[in-house]
């Protein structure tokens, strides 16, 4: 087996019920979702019964999503699969940092629960939408950005899918362009025009309050997606790179083509959904994916046969 990297999703992978899985046959999940309870009250309830309409909006979905990712980090650990990598796809690589070693759990919260209100409230000054485009290379997509006024590629996702922010005013005319280019148009169930210049006042906001965390040397190596490669080890340089993430594109298809160069083979999504799993098949089917749920399930299988666990770390 090769190296083994972590995934951790995004906004946009919620669902009312994530996590409950986990909290119900993991002591050491249930652990780190009574732990972020005591600190943000309310967030498992939030995850577990919702209503949707709640979890989705921004300042709750953050929290949320960082809660299940890191009580199923715990999971993970707990049944002794030890990563090498680590990847995180925008809000899932403050998840990132805390598994790398570089945030405890509370700073990565705190952070998180800031990066969600400030997101959100920037999403609340300019109406902008984000659209998923389908069946279309990159190039093309980039060209059709280039004939309206502020619209934006910002999701490399994988071959065939790139995500776009733009205007709310634009998405019929774009969505009628991306059909006569023989393209599909998803418009996604986001408050805003995330990663985009539409962001800039989050990141502005973000900045004195990333102040206020401490930022301890990292063991694990975190791969950004906003640069396709590995953090660095500077406090100040990965202040940088927390902060560009918010406003610039996601280039999630080249950060797992690196992590693959690098000698990574086993890919485990470490959060609600299998969003990420979908991507890394279009990127590479020679990779081994797992869920997290489905990894842990089959430990307790195994454990509960009196069965060898079969997963070789």
């Amino acid at each position: 087996m090769g190296k083994i990297a972590l995934l951790f999703p995004g906004q946009g992978s919620q669902f009312v019920g994530m996590g409950k899985p986990l909290y119900d046959l993991s002591p050491t999940a249930r652990h780190v979702f009574d732990q972020i309870d005591s600190l943000h009250h309310g967030t498992s309830k939030l995850c577990f019964e919702g209503p949707t309409t709640e979890l989705n909006q921004t300042h709750n979905t953050q929290p949320c999503i960082f809660a299940v990712e890191l009580a199923a980090l715990s999971a993970l650990n707990c049944i002794g699969v030890e990563p090498q990598g680590i990847a995180g796809f925008s809000l899932g690589e403050v998840s990132g940092l805390v598994a790398s070693g570089v945030f405890s759990l509370e700073d990565g919260l705190k952070f998180v629960i800031k990066r969600g209100q400030a997101m959100q409230e920037a999403a609340q000054m300019v109406p902008a939408v984000m659209i998923a485009v389908l069946k279309l290379d990159h190039e093309k997509v980039e060209a059709i950005c280039k004939e309206f006024n502020q619209c934006y590629p910002v999701n490399y996702n994988c071959p065939g899918q790139l995500v776009v922010s733009l205007l709310k005013e634009d998405q019929a005319l774009f969505l009628k362009r991306v059909k006569e280019m023989d393209g599909r148009g998803i418009p996604l169930t986001l408050s805003g025009g995330f990663h985009s210049p539409f962001m800039t006042y989050a990141t502005n906001q973000l900045e004195s309050k990333i102040y206020e965390l401490t930022f301890l040397k990292g063991t694990i190596p975190l791969y950004s997606n906003a640069y396709a490669k590995p953090y660095p080890e500077s406090p100040v340089d990965v202040r940088s790179y927390i902060l560009h993430q918010i406003n610039h594109p996601i280039l999630w298809e080249q950060t797992m083509n690196t992590m693959i160069n690098d000698g990574f083979s086993t890919f485990i999504e470490c959060g609600p959904g299998k969003t990420l799993g979908g991507f890394i098949r279009k990127i590479d089917k020679s990779v081994t994916y797992y869920h997290v749920e489905t990894l842990f399930t089959d430990y307790l299988d195994a454990k509960n046969a009196g069965k060898e666990w079969s997963f070789v770390c």
